[in-house]
């Protein structure tokens, strides 16, 4: 009798260690962790509302994986009508993008081409530098995206969806270089932004310098909820 439960309490504590091993794989080491998107055993859809003409929607699908090259979170950005624009793989123990994945004009999946990786500063005096390439919406053209990023506080307060959230800051400098590689001609845009990160839900806010572009979380849907949406 007493092997028995010697041997169902030695099975219990394994399972206990395993659980605690899991859990341990999907934390973190970078120090804005907690300001990023949650892990969840199942997507959510955060719905971001045009702060400006009130009726644009944008959908980001929020999703964890796990394969050989550890745990990641993926970022599905949507247009208001459903279709899928852009996916941003992230490396949970590092928040760097891992891969870059845009809809080109031919509405087909690509991969673009990762020069930078870095999304989330580290230190509050750091800089980061995102950069990518991929296929423009003309014919032959190609654009260059670049993304510098710097933290301005790391304990602001902001309301999400009527409560107050502790957030992350950051002051954004986008860049869009729009190349053609057979004229060699090249046209660029730059915006720059504010960016607000709330503890435990991720991205809940970005507005243009000059109010020209601003959104707000709204709703986090489930992933039924979301097909209802999508699959009318």
């Amino acid at each position: 009798m007493c092997s028995k439960k010697h041997g169902f309490f030695s099975y219990f504590l394994l399972v206990l260690l395993l659980g605690a091993c899991s859990l341990n794989e999907t934390q973190s080491k970078h120090p804005a962790a907690k300001f990023f998107y949650p892990i969840l055993d199942e997507p959510k859809i955060y719905v971001y509302r045009d702060m400006i003409g009130g009726l644009e929607e944008q959908f980001h699908r929020v999703y964890a994986v796990k394969d050989q090259l550890g745990h990641h979170v993926v970022v599905e950005r949507y247009a208001s009508d459903g279709r899928i624009l852009e996916a941003l793989n992230f490396n949970v123990d590092s928040l760097d993008i891992q891969d870059h994945m845009v809809v080109n004009r031919n509405q087909k999946k690509t991969q673009a081409v990762v020069y930078k990786t870095t999304y989330f500063p580290w230190k509050g005096t750091d800089q980061t530098w995102f950069a990518t390439k991929f296929e423009g919406v003309l014919d032959s053209t190609l654009i260059l995206q670049e993304l510098k990023r710097k933290q301005l506080s790391d304990h602001a307060s902001i309301e999400v969806m009527g409560e107050q959230k502790t957030c992350i800051k950051y002051k954004d400098l986008t860049k869009f270089t729009l190349i053609n590689p057979f004229v060699k001609i090249e046209k660029k845009l730059e915006m720059a932004s504010t960016t607000y990160y709330a503890e435990g839900l991720g991205l809940v806010e970005w507005k243009s310098k000059g109010n020209k572009v601003h959104f707000r979380l709204e709703q986090i849907m489930d992933q039924t909820e979301w097909l209802k949406f999508v699959r009318p």
